[in-house]
């Protein structure tokens, strides 16, 4: 007789699993509704959006304000807008925005561009004949826009209840779109241009790598690393002074439209910590409406030269009374200093000036020779071609591109061959002093100084916060 085995009985009651669930779910639930502390903290130190300092200050009185009456904790006024926590009720209704733009009414078609697509085929998708295409195009000349589409583009249509087009609508950029509204006598077409709110927007970097990878890490786009690079490119060599762990802070002009960043401005004010010394730049308008950059205390930051001819180009020779030539194989003064950097990179005009020369000039190839007033020339020589515009007995500015880096002459690779000369002799430019600009003009002083003093203060502040949040 043989006896069956009895059934084990369960590990965990059925009432422990129902709660252990309902742990699960509301852990999830918490993760959803307070992300990671640490998550929003690397964001906010990316960029963060201000308002002028009148703005900023009625802001923080109207926190304070709020905080006396309802003892509940005023938010940063630096904070990120598009950091902050979303209430859930909130961030539902936002998920829910596509599905209820669709159900504009039943005449209401959408369609995303695809690869391939072109208007006719976009106008099949929404049951529209190719007639219809043509009669939009033939209505008005700038109806032709609607033909220069791009992937990912969402064209909105409106059709009677015949199945007629009435509108057609799509938007070009963050700031602009185009509309074509049916009437008696056709189609209108018409163009709407949103207005953006200019903001100010702070970052700070640290360099650890190159200060483009930095900049970009920071949160500062390039257009802007370089405009950085130009306004202290008179007193840093960004070829060869830059150093792990130089730091930089800048506050820049955006453009925001419903709360999104659609372009920058041109920088404020900036501050840059290289090898230890502190440099700082202030933009002035003056009131003839010239702008340019100074130091806090008014000395203008542009000098008679900038300090290298080519954005961030790697120094490959330095000026040196006895080296050996590379193709000469002898030794031979090397009066000039080599950058080398890709074929077809610009090089600038170190000054204002007449060009001497744009031409063949022996060993240095297609060459620039730039005479600025009676004391100084500079000689740039390799290049691979002159700019539009460049010819000899014409004249430049300072940072006006002149040319761009090749191997002409006798060259082994492409680079540019860069020299100085003082009276006729040839120096160092890598230790040539710069002669300075004029600096603020005193009938103007005070009111840089109205500027001046509440950016460096804002800077500062700023920075202290941000090391501060980062912290936590």
């Amino acid at each position: 007789m043989t006896t069956e085995p009895s059934k084990a009985p369960p590990l965990y009651p059925k009432t422990h699993l129902l709660a252990a669930s309902g742990i699960a779910a509301l852990l999830s639930l918490a993760l959803l509704v307070f992300p990671s502390s640490d998550v929003e903290a690397k964001k906010t130190t990316l960029s963060l959006e201000l308002e002028s300092p009148a703005e900023q200050l009625t802001q923080e009185q109207d926190a304070a304000e709020a905080v006396q009456a309802t003892n509940e904790p005023a938010a940063s006024p630096f904070a990120q807008i598009e950091n902050s926590p979303q209430d859930p009720a909130q961030a539902a209704s936002q998920a829910e925005a596509p599905v209820a733009e669709e159900k504009k009414g039943p005449d209401h078609r959408e369609v995303i561009v695809a690869k391939g697509d072109t208007l006719s085929t976009l106008f099949e998708k929404v049951g529209l004949p190719s007639t219809s295409v043509h009669e939009v195009l033939a209505s008005d000349k700038q109806a032709k826009q609607f033909t220069q589409l791009q992937r990912g583009q969402k064209l909105e249509f409106e059709l009677n209840p015949d199945g007629q087009l009435t509108n057609l609508h799509t938007k070009l950029s963050d700031l602009e779109s185009i509309t074509l509204t049916k009437n008696d006598k056709g189609y209108v077409f018409n163009r709407v241009t949103a207005k953006p709110t200019v903001r100010s927007a702070y970052v700070h970097g640290v360099i650890n790598s190159s200060l483009s990878q930095s900049a970009a890490r920071a949160g500062l786009s390039h257009s802007l690393t370089m405009d950085m690079a130009s306004v202290f490119g008179y007193d840093i060599d960004f070829a060869q002074d830059i150093r792990q762990g130089d730091e930089f802070d800048v506050i820049y002009e955006q453009k925001v439209v419903n709360g999104k960043s659609v372009g920058n401005g041109p920088i404020l004010s900036a501050r840059f910590t290289n090898r230890g010394k502190t440099y700082t730049a202030v933009r002035y308008t003056n009131k003839q409406g010239n702008s340019s950059y100074y130091t806090a205390d008014g000395n203008s930051m542009r000098k008679a030269f900038i300090r290298t001819p080519v954005d961030f180009a790697r120094i490959s020779s330095k000026f040196s009374a006895g080296r050996k030539h590379p193709i000469l194989n002898k030794i031979r003064a090397h009066k000039g200093v080599d950058y080398a950097a890709p074929r077809g990179t610009p090089i600038k005009a170190a000054g204002d000036g007449k060009v001497l020369l744009a031409g063949r000039r022996g060993g240095y190839g297609n060459t620039v020779i730039i005479q600025h007033g009676n004391t100084y020339r500079t000689l740039y020589g390799h290049m691979q071609g002159f700019a539009k515009g460049v010819k000899t007995g014409g004249t430049v500015k300072q940072g006006q591109v002149i040319g761009y880096i090749g191997t002409t002459g006798l060259s082994t690779g492409p680079h540019l061959h860069y020299e100085f000369q003082v009276n006729g002799v040839h120096v160092d430019p890598l230790g040539q002093k710069l002669p300075m600009a004029d600096p603020i003009a005193k009938g103007e002083r005070t009111r840089f100084l109205a500027q001046s003093q509440p950016l460096m203060a804002r800077m500062d502040q700023e920075k202290a916060t941000m090391l501060a949040s980062s912290k936590r």
